[in-house]
């Protein structure tokens, strides 16, 4: 008997179809990881076992008996817990007063009883938690342990975590896996939302693969590959090897000395940064969320306020070398140097949701124009151009960009910037929220740019992937640089050190 079983679930939102008629079972103290592209449905198929949303059809059975889940304090009746990639936790709230937060507990309510038995949980499993530490005090590993230990202080047997390493360090990963297994041993169930192939092959027991909503079939983990799986994924053979050629004809194109910025809300940006980017180099940002990567980006491109230092931009064309510090972001672009931010609100910077695909391609030059009538055929081309190579899916290149998912949105928004032939790309966060096959095609698309002479400054979240694609990984901890390593040589380990050590602040 499964301990978890669905059967037929499917769920539309309007006319898009999220789940068809999916069938999956997950068994007692078994680690199952959910595969599949972006926009297939699981993070949707998820949210029904946990009470979020509500099958249209379809049923739920736990220990084989059929169940009723309509809201989360139904889903933890029948022992289920859900830890999403966004956590839902009061700041100003101790650790103790988020678990026991909107729980009845039987008796007189004391908050010391309580931050016992946290810490009961905690010792049991192997979590590091201070019950009375305030959430705004604490790392994201943190925070992600309460939001674990508050669905284990509700009773939880079945757990789902929604991409939970997404922003954890390797070292953070490792001690999330260890904690997970002493889980398993103890009887828990697990289901894993993930994209990254090679934590599912070293956490999971099966894998289960959705595609376009439905559930294409599940494999033990053991007798499958990372290609078998991403075939699964997408239906068909692709390759998933970053080419990664040396570097040719390395000469500076980008140097910055003692960069120290200010954010909007007068808090220090980055501080005391000094790095040079080269030519025909990929030179990789890692640090965890938050470490200054988006400011030191904003600043190179003349969009956040500059403290002290310098920016000197060196033109390949007369080898002038320019002062950034002293130009506005579109004489910087006008230069050369592009910035491709991808943020999590896609369509709130670079693109215009009312506008179609070539009127957003065309943003870039309208401020050229001298006469009333604009040249469509050139950005019409272009677009034509972006739309295959990055195969985004959409009816038409007039199709208004708000029409289209996120993920789609975000291939135009880098397609345009890539497809300006910049002398300085800056790509942050490109691939956020692709699926795998489109990650690749950009992936292969910087390193064409790379071949072709530009300087790429590559800002991501995947580790692997940095690791795999950079030449040389710059280390930000804190808006400080804590070290500047040959990313072909290095390890996961050393740059999970570099991300997380103290670093030595000098005096201001």
């Amino acid at each position: 008997m499964h301990q978890l079983e669905l059967r037929n679930i499917r769920k539309t939102f309007g006319n898009v179809v999220a789940n068809n008629n999916v069938n999956l079972t997950l068994e007692k103290g078994e680690i199952l990881s959910l595969l599949g592209e972006n926009g297939c449905g699981k993070t949707t198929l998820m949210n029904m076992i946990a009470g979020i949303y509500y099958p249209d059809s379809g049923s739920i059975l736990i220990s084989g008996e059929e169940v009723t889940i309509k809201s989360p304090i139904d889903a933890f009746k029948h022992g289920i817990g859900m830890i999403h990639q966004h956590f839902k936790l009061v700041d100003v709230f101790t650790a103790t007063e988020n678990i026991i937060l909107g729980y009845k507990e039987q008796g007189k309510f004391n908050l010391k009883k309580s931050a016992e038995r946290i810490k009961e949980i905690a010792d049991k499993y192997g979590f590091i938690i201070d019950p009375k530490k305030k959430i705004y005090d604490m790392s994201v590993s943190e925070k992600q342990t309460v939001e674990i230990v508050k669905v284990l202080y509700r009773g939880a047997d079945i757990l789902i975590l929604d991409e939970p390493t997404a922003v954890l360090t390797p070292q953070e990963t490792k001690k999330l896996f260890n904690v997970l297994r002493k889980m398993k041993e103890d009887g828990k169930s697990i289901i894993i939302i993930t994209h990254k192939l090679n934590e599912v092959m070293e956490i999971s027991d099966r894998v289960a693969v959705l595609r376009k909503g439905e559930y294409i079939g599940s494999v033990n983990a053991k007798e499958t590959t990372e290609s078998e799986l991403t075939e699964m994924m997408v239906g068909k053979k692709i390759e998933l090897n970053i080419d990664r050629s040396e570097p040719k004809n390395a000469e500076p194109r980008l140097i910055v000395s003692g960069l120290s910025t200010i954010k909007d809300d007068g808090l220090p940006g980055v501080q005391n940064v000094n790095f040079v980017a080269n030519s025909g180099e990929i030179l990789g940002i890692a640090g965890i969320a938050g470490s200054g990567q988006k400011e030191l980006l904003e600043a190179i491109a003349g969009l956040t306020k500059i403290k002290d230092g310098k920016i000197e931009y060196i033109n390949p064309e007369n080898e002038e070398t320019v002062n950034l510090c002293l130009k506005n972001p579109r004489q910087i672009r006008d230069l050369g140097v592009r910035l491709a931010f991808v943020p999590e609100d896609r369509l709130g910077m670079g693109l215009v949701g009312n506008m179609d695909l070539v009127d957003n391609v065309m943003l870039r030059s309208y401020e050229k124009g001298r006469s009333i009538i604009l040249d469509r055929k050139t950005p019409g081309a272009l677009t034509n151009q972006i739309v295959s190579e990055l195969e985004v899916v959409t009816d038409s290149v007039h199709t208004p960009v708000r029409r289209l998912s996120g993920g789609n949105v975000q291939k135009v928004l880098v397609g345009r910037e890539i497809a300006s032939v910049p002398k300085v790309l800056m790509a942050a966060y490109p691939v956020r929220g692709l699926d795998i096959n489109s990650s690749y095609l950009i992936y292969n698309l910087l390193n064409k740019e790379k071949e072709s002479g530009s300087a790429v400054i590559f800002v991501g979240e995947d580790l692997d992937v940095l690791l795999a694609l950079s030449d040389r990984l710059l280390v930000l901890n804190g808006g400080r640089i804590s070290g500047i390593v040959d990313a072909r040589t290095t390890t996961k380990e050393e740059v999970g050190l570099l991300m997380t050590k103290t670093v030595a602040h000098e005096e201001e």
